[in-house]
């Protein structure tokens, strides 16, 4: 099992910046892959990006350019660099941990982003 501890959420005006943290309870390199996904109000829940434990990455079309997710291994930490952010970004941000069959996310961070 892994916990998973984000933060970074906070309101932003559209073109903003901020960045996400999420940390983990144990090396990442034993999580096959971990990322983002994010939720709206009314909406599906939608992955944002993930990044597997040899490094590589994976990016919604809709964030390509604008969002970029990195790893800091020694602090079992995962980011989220958010540029360029518009309102229809605005969503509850969850770290996700892949197992394959098995899921663990964590609560979620709230970012709102105001036009």
């Amino acid at each position: 099992q892994v916990q998973l501890a984000e933060s970074g959420g906070g309101l932003v005006q559209a073109g903003g910046s901020l960045r996400l943290s999420c940390a983990a309870s144990r090396s990442l390199f034993s999580i096959p892959s971990i990322g983002w996904y994010r939720q709206a109000p009314g909406k599906q829940r939608e992955l944002v990006a993930t990044i597997s434990s040899g490094g590589i990455t994976n990016v919604a079309d809709s964030v390509k350019g604008r969002f970029t997710i990195t790893r800091d291994n020694a602090q079992n930490t995962v980011y989220l660099q958010m540029n360029s952010l518009k309102p229809e970004d605005t969503a509850v941000y969850y770290c996700n941990a892949d197992f394959g069959p098995k899921q663990v996310r964590g609560q979620g961070t709230l970012v709102t982003v105001s036009s």
